[in-house]
């Protein structure tokens, strides 16, 4: 069962429990419409659904609701941010602003993140660029729920990528993918609906393929994108590993299966090698390669015919960003669907800070 719920409640909801955990009003302004924007796009594993867990971390001291984010290091072109232990709904866009302020200065901007948390979906913090004719990236690694190929140990994150590439008349391209075949947020929906996940998602504890969406809890591992190697998981692997490196490595921030997790009862690390969750971003000032009106231009062609490709019966060809711009403007004019589980969850922390939902 669903209830519907307009995104001005969502949001204004989400506020109020940014403030009540202590967060500034710019803040919790700027956490709120991160975090729903993720609702409004159709991804919903990483909006309304994960605030219960924001606030089940901060009450563990995990979360630092008044971080001084800073910059530590930098050069024209690069920095690495210390996140305090803030949001990663707030550092993440203190460290994109950053690296589209060096690229506007230099023509590109990379900016790798330390001591942070989950930033909600990277597509929201790559989409920042394109206002600025930049394109945008933004990635970020993750607790470690997923196996390498060929393993049974659970080594890196779902670690998400995503590029933002403006275009002119034709709307942006956006792809904003998980380096897994499915994130761990598809898996608690299934497992809140009580269905099965497809196999390829995941594998149980000695490296058999399963479809319990509950594996995880019993020692089984997400898989990379690709499902196993004979349809290309070591792809998969490879950009998951991409992502661990950049975002943690390059940072100083906790790697491979030392991240830590998402949920507030798993214990962190004993022999932690970094600080916190690691993010990375990049800002490319599109007139540091050629006049952005003729690049966009040409994106439009390049867009328009990629759509107006012959497709296979009864499909249509998307461009990546399609279904979620789609999905925001029906979500903003008819309500977005927030599953029975879920509203339970909003209600409880609603009841903890005295609020209504």
């Amino acid at each position: 069962m669903e209830h519907i719920y307009s995104y001005h409640h969502l949001r204004e909801f989400t506020h109020e429990v940014f403030i009540h955990m202590g967060c500034s009003l710019v803040h919790a302004a700027l956490a709120s419409e991160v975090l729903v924007s993720a609702d409004l796009r159709g991804i919903d594993s990483h909006g309304i659904a994960r605030l219960s867990g924001y606030v089940r971390l901060w009450e563990a001291k995990r979360i630092n609701a008044r971080p001084n984010i800073r910059i530590v290091h930098e050069t024209p072109s690069t920095a690495v941010v210390d996140g305090d232990a803030g949001l990663g709904l707030i550092v993440a866009p203190f460290a994109m602003e950053l690296a589209m302020q060096k690229a506007a200065a230099v023509g590109t901007g990379w900016v790798s993140v330390k001591n942070s948390n989950h930033f909600g979906i990277a597509g929201y913090h790559a989409m920042k660029a394109l206002d600025q004719d930049m394109i945008g990236m933004a990635m970020t690694n993750a607790s470690p729920l997923v196996a390498p190929t060929f393993s049974t140990e659970r080594m890196l994150g779902t670690n998400p990528i995503a590029v933002a590439i403006p275009a002119k008349e034709q709307p942006a391209f956006v792809a904003d993918f998980a380096t897994t075949t499915a994130a761990n947020g598809k898996l608690e929906i299934l497992q809140r609906k009580n269905e099965e996940a497809p196999y390829g998602w995941i594998q149980d504890k000695e490296g058999n393929p399963s479809n319990n969406p509950h594996e995880l809890k019993t020692g089984g591992a997400l898989l990379p994108l690709g499902g196993d190697r004979e349809h290309g998981s070591h792809k998969g692997y490879c950009l998951g590993a991409i992502v661990d490196i950049f975002s943690a490595v390059l940072s100083g921030a906790n790697y491979g299966p030392w991240a830590p997790p998402f949920v507030s009862f798993l214990p962190l690390a004993p022999d932690p090698v970094g600080e916190g969750l690691g993010h990375f971003f990049g800002a490319m000032r599109v007139d540091a390669f050629r006049p952005a009106d003729e690049f966009k231009t040409n994106m439009d062609t390049w867009i328009s015919r990629f759509r107006a490709a012959t497709p296979v019966a009864g499909k249509k060809v998307l461009i990546p960003g399609d279904p979620e711009r789609e999905m925001q403007h029906h979500r903003l004019e008819n309500g977005i669907p927030v599953i029975a589980a879920v509203v339970k969850d909003m209600q409880e922390v609603a009841a903890k800070f005295k609020l209504n939902f």
